[in-house]
């Protein structure tokens, strides 16, 4: 059995789904293609590095993966704001996802948090 459950894994194969949609809708909109590029690795690295904690040989190597998946939701966040604030795609249509983010954050950091108490 993984170190995480699989209605987290879910939540964040997701959450990688709707970040490539956003580099479609980007592409479509002459968005450059590089960043482009920048936002599906961002997007789809927090899914792989939770995939990567959920079969973690330690704790600490638990915390690392988890440490990894939270800078690229920051990653992912940055490059979703700037594509909004440039136009290339809806503000509007990027809240819903902003907010995910946000609340994939607080669980992983929760759950960062929690490992390493346990660790001590």
């Amino acid at each position: 059995m993984g170190r995480l459950q699989d209605d987290f894994l879910i939540l964040v194969e997701t959450f990688c789904d709707r970040v490539l949609d956003v580099t479609e809708a980007a592409a479509r909109a002459r968005c450059p293609r590089r960043l482009i590029e920048q936002i599906a690795a961002a997007g789809t690295s927090v899914g792989a590095n939770a995939f990567e904690a959920y079969e973690a040989m330690s704790r600490s190597d638990f915390a690392k993966s988890l440490a990894i998946v939270m800078k690229e939701l920051n990653e992912t966040r940055f490059w979703l704001r700037l594509v909004a604030r440039r136009g290339w795609v809806a503000p509007g249509r990027l809240d819903p996802l902003l907010t995910e983010a946000d609340e994939l954050r607080r669980i992983v950091g929760t759950m960062i948090s929690r490992t390493r108490q346990n660790t001590t």
